[in-house]
């Protein structure tokens, strides 16, 4: 049994570590740039950052959706703590919410955006970006 286990837990980590790169987008943050993966689809959106044990200092990832709405984020497979913006067609922050590791908690946005940014927990507080701040860059994205 434990064996079993073991050749199935292998075979999960070969199938998340075999998943190709995504395209990425140079996002600007007042003086910072974000290097964002870009989920695009419903395949990319589901995943998300799950399964991932690390981001890179200025790395997160961008969710661009069909159209504006008010998504909400959960964290079900997700072992890294994270923030996620919530932003309008225009680039304008709506809200920020803090989520934590491994957690089926709907962080919601507070009304209807195509974009949503996961970056490591913190990172926009610590930079002074709050709701009403504008990100540069998400015009050479459309929502799906």
């Amino acid at each position: 049994m434990r064996r079993l286990l073991f050749v199935l837990l292998l075979a999960a980590g070969a199938a998340v570590a075999q998943q190709p790169p995504l395209p990425t987008v140079q996002l600007g943050a007042g003086m910072h740039l974000i290097r964002a993966e870009v989920a695009d689809n419903d395949a990319t959106r589901t995943r998300g950052l799950m399964h991932r044990t690390s981001l890179a200092p200025n790395g997160g990832m961008l969710f661009v959706f069909n159209a504006a709405a008010p998504y909400c984020m959960w964290m079900k497979n997700t072992p890294l703590p994270l923030s996620v913006a919530f932003i309008d067609a225009g680039g304008a922050i709506v809200n920020i919410a803090d989520m934590q590791p491994h957690t089926e908690d709907a962080h919601c946005a507070t009304r209807p955006v195509p974009f949503a940014l996961e970056m490591r927990q913190g990172w926009f507080e610590q930079r002074g970006i709050r709701a009403g701040f504008r990100l540069r860059g998400l015009d050479q994205l459309k929502p799906r």
